[in-house]
């Protein structure tokens, strides 16, 4: 049996007014409180997942508003009228 390869990426949003933000997409089921972020005291928010060869669809959840991620170019439309962001890991 082979292992799946997973790969760690790493995602960030800079906004000094947030008080909660949290990473949310394909990978995590759109679960909204799987994965927060932490603040780096200047406001910063970071977080690190394992994500498997893919291609997924993500936003942020900033202080219960939706974002795409405004350091990420490729985004497509959702079901909602709205765009969400677009990350790949590749082999």
């Amino acid at each position: 049996m082979q292992k799946i390869k997973k790969e760690k990426m790493s995602f960030s949003l800079e906004d000094v007014n947030a008080k909660e933000v949290y990473l949310v997409g394909e990978f995590n089921n759109w679960k909204q409180d799987a994965h927060p972020m932490k603040n780096n005291g200047k406001g910063k928010w970071a977080k690190q997942v394992q994500l498997s060869e893919g291609t997924f669809e993500y936003k942020f959840l900033v202080d219960n508003q939706w974002m795409v991620d405004p350091e990420n170019k490729r985004t497509c439309p959702n079901c909602f009228g709205t765009q969400n962001s677009i990350v790949s890991v590749s082999k």
